[in-house]
């Protein structure tokens, strides 16, 4: 059985999960988005390091996303494409959720990459987000002085929903402190639009091959939560952009389990799959 060891206090806090004397914490709703681009050898994507100080996954490498804001599930964000009923039948969740977690994913992925999935119309996106007050609007939304939707009325925008692919569920173990329930998305980087260091809760950005990520994590050179190790896997898989938007997926919900393992506490998911994380 492959797995992730859980020494000293999370191996105890495990053990007392498991025994029924602790409560895990509950998991909050939250969104990633796997942004793709063609690549000279084949399809990319973008990946942030989250700096070392986080309270969470500190020092992984991750996909833009965070957790759903009170402020988007307001029915006053202008909206284009699948409706939230649609998202939430693929997902399994309510209307009021599925609204929230697109929402998230939109605006996350703008907050953390300056990417914008939104046009001025059902049919066009924005083509540039890299000026002065483009990124004025991307603080105020991290400092939550501006709703996302507010931003997208005021510049007379719609949030392009059909710019998103699903493609996994994922929900944290329940022996850690902060657990999110996410929904991950699939989107390709639109045209004209350009990525770029923002800052933040990443130190490092960078543009990789899915294949050469996973290589790179098999080797130690960089950290790959279990989530973001297998959707990479699973996009190595594809030679083009298209081929993965195209792609037909069953949303099945991942959470992988504590167990005992040779009277050690490990996180598992299941008996052929292993992590390979640094």
């Amino acid at each position: 059985m492959g797995g992730i060891p859980l020494p000293g206090e999370l191996g105890e806090r495990a053990r007392e999960i498991l025994a029924g004397r602790v409560e895990p914490v509950p998991a909050r709703d939250a969104a990633t988005v796997v942004i793709l681009r063609e690549g000279r050898e084949g399809i990319e994507t973008y990946l942030l390091r989250r700096k070392a100080s986080m309270a969470f996954a500190a020092g992984a490498y991750v996909f833009p996303g965070g957790s759903a804001d009170p402020r988007d599930t307001d029915h006053a964000v202008a909206w284009a494409g699948p409706s939230p009923a649609e998202w939430g039948a693929v997902f399994g969740a309510d209307d009021k959720t599925a609204r929230g977690l697109v929402c998230a994913a939109v605006r996350e992925t703008f907050e953390e990459s300056g990417v914008l999935l939104a046009g001025p119309s059902a049919g066009s996106v924005v083509a540039d987000t890299t000026g002065d007050d483009w990124e004025a609007d991307r603080l105020a939304l991290i400092e939550r002085s501006l709703s996302f939707a507010d931003l997208l009325d005021r510049r007379g925008l719609v949030l392009r929903s059909d710019l998103l692919r699903p493609w996994a569920h994922w929900i944290t173990p329940e022996v850690e402190h902060r657990r999110f329930d996410t929904r991950f998305f699939v989107a390709a980087l639109p045209p004209g639009q350009r990525t770029r260091d923002v800052g933040g809760e990443a130190d490092q950005v960078t543009w990789a091959r899915p294949a050469d990520a996973i290589t790179r994590a098999r080797a130690g050179e960089i950290f790959l939560m279990p989530p973001t190790y297998r959707t990479l896997n699973e996009l190595s898989a594809y030679e083009k952009v298209g081929d993965v938007l195209g792609t037909e997926r069953e949303i099945v919900t991942l959470m992988p389990r504590i167990a005992e393992v040779d009277g050690e506490m490990h996180i598992v998911l299941d008996d052929d799959y292993r992590f390979g994380v640094a």
